[in-house]
Formats: structure tokens, sequence, C-alpha cells
């Protein structure tokens, strides 16, 4: 199985990048209070920060509403992940308790002001792949069962039957999701060499760190740039 992420991506944007950890034997049943405290407390800090600076306005967050109008999709209508979580949170809101994957990589994606995300590999079909979709494509949203039809030429994360994610960062599907029975995980962590490559590397390997200290997970470390474009994941 391989990542694949298009030419016509780094044509838009030369400086693209991914962390990337690939994580086996995933134990993800159980809570751990630490990781729990983990989301908590990186959940409060950015309260506080968001009360002195718009989320708008925040240098890591104004890099992906300039990456998305480039694409020509409104970061207004279409939030990147980063930015949804972080407007949540200055408004006041919650993160919920979902599993510890999910909460470890939520509290990381808001430490570091970084897309992160999680794919069951397991439930993946052939390559996944990061691409503009050349035909009519089907996507389930999260927590719906029945799919929807995205139309041509929209930049997303798939495999050979579905996609996983729309608008490259917006919106995750349904099937991607980790469950407490996901034991092989693959996580992109998407971010620009120009920009905050220090940033994107950090993640990673603080993810790969606590997917070994928390979930006694085998891990391996990859970065996905214009220079290599194709990893494999096995």
């Amino acid at each position: 199985m391989y990542f694949k992420v298009a030419k016509e991506l780094f044509d838009f944007f030369p400086t693209a990048c991914f962390g990337v950890v690939v994580a086996k034997g995933v134990n993800n049943k159980g809570s751990n209070p630490e990781i729990s405290q983990l989301l908590l407390s990186n959940v409060a800090e950015k309260a506080e920060i968001f009360s002195r600076i718009k989320v708008k306005e925040q240098p890591d967050i104004v890099i992906w509403r300039e990456a998305f109008q480039k694409l020509g999709y409104n970061p207004n209508k279409f939030p990147s992940s980063i930015e949804a979580m972080s407007s949540r949170i200055a408004k006041g809101g919650k993160l919920p308790l979902i599993n510890d994957v999910v909460n470890l990589t939520n509290a990381l994606s808001l430490k570091y002001l970084l897309p992160m995300g999680a794919h069951d590999m397991d439930c993946l079909e052939g390559d996944l792949q990061l691409s503009f979709t050349e035909e009519i494509f089907p996507f389930t949203p999260f927590g719906m069962e029945e799919a929807e039809s995205v139309e041509r030429g929209e930049l997303v994360y798939r495999d050979n039957l579905e996609i996983r994610t729309r608008k490259w960062v917006w919106r995750q599907g349904n099937k991607a999701k980790i469950t407490a029975r996901s034991q092989k995980i693959f996580f992109p962590i998407d971010g620009f060499s120009n920009s905050n490559l220090d940033n994107v590397l950090k993640a990673r390997d603080e993810l790969a760190k606590s997917l070994q200290v928390y979930f006694d997970a085998e891990v391996n470390c990859l970065l996905v740039d214009k220079n290599n474009p194709e990893i494999d994941l096995e």
C-alpha cells in the first residue's frame, strides 16, 4: 500500500509537505487519563490564546485560509480542520473525548496548529492518494451511512473506491474514522516547508513517540514532499 500525492498539487503548492506516521499493532481499547488530560490542557491553552487574537488572524490559520483561497475554496464556508477546531474552542466549546487515538491526534493538532488526520488502513482499498478527482466519486459524510457524490476537480484524500476527506483537510468521511478496533493507522500531518515544516516534524515525532509509549505500537516516520511524492506504507 502506497501514499501518493499528485504532481498537480505540487504545481499549486511547491512547498507542500506531509509528515507521516504509520503505526501498527495499536491497542486503542480502554481510556488513558494522561491522553485525556493532554487534550483538555491544549484546549485550555488555545482558548486563552484565542481570547487575545482572532482565529482567522492567527498566522498558522492564515496559511490554510490562503491555501484554500488559492484552490478556489471559500475558507469562511469551508474552513480547514484546524481552523474549525480552533473556532469551536474560541467560542467556548469543548472537544469530545472519543477514543485515545483520536484524542491524542486532536491534542497534537491543537498544540502545533496543524491539520492532522488518522485513517484506519485496514479499511482502505488500494493506495491512499491526495489528488484532484478526475471523475465523480462517492463520499460518506462523518456519522452517516449513505454516500454523496463529489464532482470532478476537487482535492481529496481517497483510496481506490471512495473519498476519505473532502477539500483537502476540510471534512472527514465516515469510513476514515478510527475506532477502538483500529490497529493499523496512517497519520498525515499537512504543512508547507516554507512556513511550518519545523512544527510538522515536531508533531510527527511527538505523535510517533506517544504511539509507542501509550499504545505499544510499532511506528515508522516519513516525509512526503515534491521530491518524494510517493511512499510505501508497508
